[in-house]
């Protein structure tokens, strides 16, 4: 899976694999939110990733940890 690496004090890469977004996060964790492709686009283009990940994508889709 081919990440965009990304500036944020919380995020370091995006990645879109079908219909769903996965997000590298600084802690090491990798998550995969269901069905939320289509928010790769404004998460990238976020002055705030962190911000914009908790008031629009965190609680808002199903998600599960890949690692």
């Amino acid at each position: 899976m081919l990440f965009t690496y990304v500036t944020s004090s919380d995020l370091s890469g995006i990645a879109i694999k079908g219909k769903n977004l996965i997000i590298k996060f600084n802690s090491g964790g990798i998550y995969e939110y269901e069905n939320a492709a289509h928010e790769y686009n404004n998460l990238l283009n976020a002055s705030s990733k962190g911000r914009y990940f908790h008031s629009y994508i965190k609680n808002y889709y199903n998600d599960r940890r890949l690692v």
